[in-house]
């Protein structure tokens, strides 16, 4: 049987937690999404795709190097200054003595956070209002495994979409016994939503009813490079996989990127997924692999279009049901 899970949402990978901190009027509109590995830390893999990245502890990921674990991820606005947020998220766990062990006394470990952000920056009115050290803290201290919310939140804020406003979005499917779920930051120059039809890219992947609440309508929009953009997210799984397997994990996840944005992976876009394995579940043979790649990219297709379907205006930017309500 294949269905979303209990929150089709990222959490039903079961120990992960999501927190989302956000800050918006006088001249804010961004903020930071982390997603927090079980205690001990989830194998992690990554792939980047955009043509203008910004990325922390990436080479980390790897395959060929030392680490394997990661115990948190940080998504987050603000650019390449959006990146200080790690530092919050840092901290919270080394206070927790969770990380990389660099010494034998208790507390000797340097906590593993790989981290991407996107371009929103001056869209709240002042280009210097970024996310800093004490947004990832306060996002790693709400951290939960219930439900996430969505839309203009966290690091999608500030997030536009083709024109559109953007924002988080998440999704997941459980196949058989294993489950797989995807958390999305939508700010791409490409559009999620088709100018012809209105109708949402992703949503052509998503289960009965899953998207039947939205009535598409013809909208007055195309997809055009007016900024720096990028898209970010996370796909995790509850099996057993390797380094190498996560990053084929990310990489096909981009795959659903691109069914549900068009077009994807600009010279101004810094599209980054990153990829979590908690290893709850046995490591898979040749054929439940497969069947897990197939519900990435489908749940990250999914996630994409939640992230839109959610987000409310603001910034000057319109959210599609607005847009769709007015028909233009």
């Amino acid at each position: 049987m294949t269905a979303p899970g209990p929150h089709n949402a990222l959490t039903d990978v079961a120990g992960l937690r999501v927190g989302h901190h956000s800050r918006a009027g006088d001249g804010w509109l961004t903020g930071v999404t982390v997603v927090v590995a079980p205690p001990g830390g989830a194998v992690g893999g990554v792939d980047v795709r955009g043509g203008g990245p910004g990325t922390r502890e990436t080479d980390v990921l790897d395959p060929r190097n030392l680490v394997e674990r990661v115990d948190a991820i940080v998504l987050g606005g603000g650019s390449a200054y959006g990146l200080a947020a790690a530092d919050g998220v840092m901290r919270r766990l080394a206070d927790d003595g969770r990380g990389f062990p660099v010494g034998p006394a208790a507390g000797q470990v340097v906590p593993i956070v790989p981290a991407a952000v996107l371009f929103d920056l001056g869209r709240g009115g002042v280009f210097r209002n970024t996310p800093d050290e004490e947004f990832g803290a306060a996002a790693y201290d709400i951290a939960s495994d219930g439900p996430v919310a969505q839309g203009t939140v966290g690091a999608g804020t500030g997030a536009v979409a083709g024109g559109l406003k953007g924002g988080v979005g998440t999704a997941s499917t459980v196949v058989g016994r294993m489950t797989v779920g995807a958390l999305a930051v939508v700010n791409s120059a490409g559009s999620a939503v088709s100018p012809a039809s209105g109708a949402l890219y992703g949503a052509e992947f998503g289960f009965p009813t899953e998207f039947s609440g939205f009535v598409a309508r013809p909208l007055a929009l195309r997809p055009t490079v007016t900024s720096f953009n990028t898209t970010i997210g996370v796909i995790a799984t509850d099996l057993t996989l390797t380094k190498a397997q996560c990053q084929k994990l990310a990489g096909i996840a981009h795959d659903g990127m691109a069914r549900a944005i068009r077009p994807v992976h600009s010279m101004v876009d810094g599209d980054t997924v990153f990829a979590l394995a908690t290893g709850a579940r046995p490591a898979p043979g040749v054929a439940a692999f497969n069947d897990l790649l197939a519900a990435a990219a489908d749940t990250f297709s999914r996630a994409v279009a939640h992230g839109i379907l959610a987000a409310t205006s603001a910034g000057g930017f319109r959210s599609l049901t607005e847009a769709a309500g007015s028909g233009t």
